[in-house]
């Protein structure tokens, strides 16, 4: 039973790394095909989410397999249950990456516009938050994980300054209303993003260190290890 559930856990992780990789890759290309206004590569996105949606329901199958079969406790119960939500998390990522894809269309010809709004900025932002946080799961590296969480605070301001952006420029000119709220949709999925990494990377805190931090959130500066011990 010993050598059935390690190669179990073995599958799953497995999994989980590949779906995370292959949602990081989605996001990436999603963004390339909105800034360079490329119809053919949104497409690409649309088409892969089918692929990301396999492993959504393989992880699931998984883990269902080890908790009928094997009824884990402690560590290895922790284990699923933190498998269980990076994969939905990992699942809404790739989500947010087709529903960027779908806005190239009618954001195509205001790509000047993306840049007056400082998009870009919140995308690289928000793609160092993906990168990170894959990194300190496939490391288990719990110090990249806090670090992760109290970026999300700078993300956060990004989007609100992307927002005033916006509202000042449709009220001074109609024209770039619905480029606008088009915009505004994107940055709120980007926003969005960056919270489902700082999900995942709480589970990677809570598998190495059986601690739930949710809701808490720790100054950028803060490094793990940190005495606060969360009530």
């Amino acid at each position: 039973m010993y050598q059935y559930l390690e190669e179990e856990y073995d599958k799953l992780k497995k999994k989980i790394y590949k779906m995370g990789s292959l949602v990081e890759e989605q996001i990436q290309i999603s963004l390339q095909s909105l800034f360079e206004g490329n119809i053919e590569l949104a497409s690409s996105v649309i088409q892969k989410d089918k692929k990301v949606d396999k492993y959504d329901v393989k992880i699931d199958k998984i883990c269902q397999r080890i908790l009928a079969l094997t009824q884990p406790v402690a560590v290895d119960l922790r284990m699923i249950l933190s498998a269980l939500s990076i994969n939905t998390n990992f699942e809404r990522i790739g989500d947010i990456a087709v529903n960027i894809a779908e806005k190239v269309e009618v954001l195509k010809d205001h790509l000047q516009f993306l840049k007056e709004i400082n998009l870009e900025s919140l995308a690289e932002n928000t793609k160092i938050s993906l990168k990170n946080t894959l990194d300190s799961l496939i490391n288990i590296d719990v110090e990249l994980a806090y670090k992760v969480i109290s970026f999300d605070s700078t993300i956060d301001k990004l989007y609100n300054e992307i927002f005033e952006a916006i509202a000042k420029k449709i009220e001074k000119e109609k024209q770039f209303v619905e480029a606008g709220l088009n915009a505004l949709l994107i940055s709120s999925n980007l926003e969005r993003l960056s919270d489902h990494c700082t999900n995942i990377a709480e589970e990677v805190i809570f598998l190495s260190e059986a601690k739930i931090i949710k809701h808490k959130r720790f100054p950028e500066s803060e490094q793990s290890g940190t005495e606060e011990n969360p009530s």
